[in-house]
């Protein structure tokens, strides 16, 4: 049976967690929910660069395709807040930056042209496009599931959050790989496709901001940014967060020992303290 309190008491919640061996993928979203209030799921990428995989996934994964080529940010975001287990080859990709950055289409005029609005001229609008990471250009198909219902082992996590949840996971990272500092990376344009290919071909997590196009493109929703991890990382992460919240008794950095991460009353101002009514 379900005991509520357990789970609305940080430091019950972290305990009974940590006495299993090890996270699962339905308990890392629920920590991550329940202690950093992260409101939308992690999203579990695969890329499929072997047939006989491929041809696995689909015969034993329930998954949907596309009607319309769409971009990758609308891959995710199904998958993030809808549930959506999906799948995509190179015809069901609608974005040509993505196409770019996933190797299925090379350099040309028009990728460059679509830099130019970053950059001081055409030169420097190349420069953007070809320093940018890619990945092998045999992939066959990728696929997106929310982290929790994941069939597959992930390659990449893709989260998004607000700064501050994203700063409580990149602390926790370091600390629970003795890793420092946090380096984050930026590219003009394709912050989620290149982040993911970024974090494949690294094996380092980022939290960069989104593309300049996230609001008009309906990929975000209150001015969130991306954390993407490699997929065996996040869990070491989330047990340190565990860890910790049993130590220090919360999960916020802001104030130690407080229940909710984004605590925001002065931060430590002395004046707003409450106490045990004297007898």
């Amino acid at each position: 049976m379900m005991d509520t309190s357990q789970l609305l008491d940080d430091v019950s919640f972290a305990k009974a967690l940590l006495d299993k061996k090890s996270l699962s993928n339905a308990d890392i979203v629920f920590a991550l929910r329940n202690l950093l209030r992260m409101k939308y799921y992690p999203v579990a990428v695969k890329f499929f660069f072997s047939q006989s995989e491929l041809d696995a996934f689909k015969k034993n994964t329930e998954y949907k395709v596309s009607a319309h080529p769409f971009t990758f940010c609308h891959y995710l975001a199904a998958s993030r807040q809808r549930g959506d287990i999906l799948l995509s080859p190179e015809r069901g990709l609608g974005c040509s930056n993505a196409k770019y950055i996933f190797g299925w289409k090379g350099m040309d005029e028009g990728e460059v042209k679509s830099h130019l609005k970053y950059a001081k001229n055409a030169k420097q609008a190349e420069k953007i496009v070809t320093l940018k990471k890619r990945l092998p250009e045999n992939l066959l198909a990728f696929a997106t599931a929310p982290l929790h219902k994941s069939p597959y082992v992930p390659d990449v996590i893709h989260g998004m959050s607000d700064v501050l949840q994203a700063y409580h996971l990149g602390n926790d990272w370091s600390t629970a790989m003795d890793i420092f500092p946090f380096q984050m990376s930026m590219t003009m344009n394709s912050s989620a496709c290149h982040g993911v290919t970024e974090v494949y071909l690294s094996r380092k997590p980022n939290i960069t901001p989104m593309c300049s196009g996230s609001y008009t493109a309906g990929k975000t929703e209150q001015g969130e940014i991306n954390w993407i991890w490699p997929g065996d990382q996040l869990e070491p992460t989330v047990r340190w967060m565990l860890e910790r919240t049993v130590r220090d008794a919360g999960p916020s950095f802001p104030r130690t020992g407080e229940t909710y991460p984004g605590f925001n009353m002065c931060k430590l101002c002395p004046f707003l303290v409450w106490t045990k009514p004297k007898e």
